[in-house]
């Protein structure tokens, strides 16, 4: 038997929650970790109780994750790597119970959002803080007018009954997920991201100051989302991804110039682009 130590991961979420299936796609051999809030994730790795954290960014059906945006910007951690989970939605119950006199559906408010045309005007839903949580709750109080919205994996950990397969209102539904450390990635693999947050003063043409650099060097912008500073009224901070690598002399150069730009400038990381496999 190895005694080789096992990586600690920290996700959001219960065992079965979609955020441990991307923890266990990118680090396979690892010990994942549940916590309950995003909050309690990022206040894992500040302290050293993990080795890395998973966080979901944004999905393809309802967006972004507001909550992660916010914590990246208060917390000095970097962004390694990122990895994209399909989502496919069951409907789960418990076993011994008859699915037809379920009346209530519990999971996470974005689980809910991606079934709606599944559970409208059939049963009442009742947000969670995580899909599998939803199905633990239900296992664990033996609800037996009550189902969940979860993963198949969440529904054969807790040994219940899994009703319907792919209930999702799209089939094309993934979730892209952050892997966070308190050490940056410097290794370039010719297939790279760069993720950055900056602020700027709130006046005419500040805005496409930024974004001139970016296209004047040829730098395809992957992504861009605004959140307020919650400092000022109508100022916000601006997150990018964009194609290239820090070690890129084209980006190395023009963080020089932006430096000068920006109110405010922080890097989140250069990491590898993922597959949507």
């Amino acid at each position: 038997m190895s005694n080789e130590k096992k990586l600690k991961i920290a996700f959001q979420g219960e065992h079965g929650a979609y955020g441990e299936m991307a923890v266990l796609k990118i680090f396979p051999n690892s010990k994942p970790i549940p916590s309950r809030t995003f909050y309690d994730v990022f206040e894992k790795l500040r302290k050293d109780k993990v080795d890395y954290a998973v966080v979901p960014i944004e999905n393809s059906i309802e967006g972004s994750i507001n909550e992660t945006y916010d914590l990246l910007i208060k917390y000095q951690i970097h962004i390694i790597g990122e990895v994209f989970q399909h989502v496919s939605h069951c409907f789960i119950v418990n076993k011994n119970c008859d699915f037809k006199k379920i009346k209530k559906i519990y999971s996470h408010p974005q689980a809910l959002a991606q079934c709606r045309k599944f559970w409208i005007n059939k049963y009442d839903e009742y947000p969670t803080y995580d899909t599998a949580g939803a199905v633990k709750m239900i296992k664990e109080l033996n609800y037996c007018d009550a189902g969940a919205i979860a993963s198949k994996r969440a529904g054969e950990l807790y040994d219940m009954s899994i009703v319907k397969e792919g209930i999702q209102d799209t089939t094309n539904n993934f979730t892209r997920f952050l892997v966070l450390s308190k050490k940056s990635n410097q290794e370039k693999t010719g297939m790279d991201k760069t993720s950055i947050i900056f602020s700027i003063n709130h006046a005419p043409g500040s805005l496409f100051g930024i974004l001139e650099e970016f296209a004047k060097r040829n730098l395809n912008l992957t992504k861009i989302e605004s959140r307020p500073t919650k400092e000022r009224l109508w100022e916000y901070y601006f997150f990018v991804d964009f194609e290239g690598h820090l070690k890129d002399k084209t980006v190395a150069e023009m963080f020089k110039v932006l430096k000068h730009k920006c109110k405010f400038l922080k890097i989140l990381g250069s990491y590898k682009i993922a597959s949507k496999d």
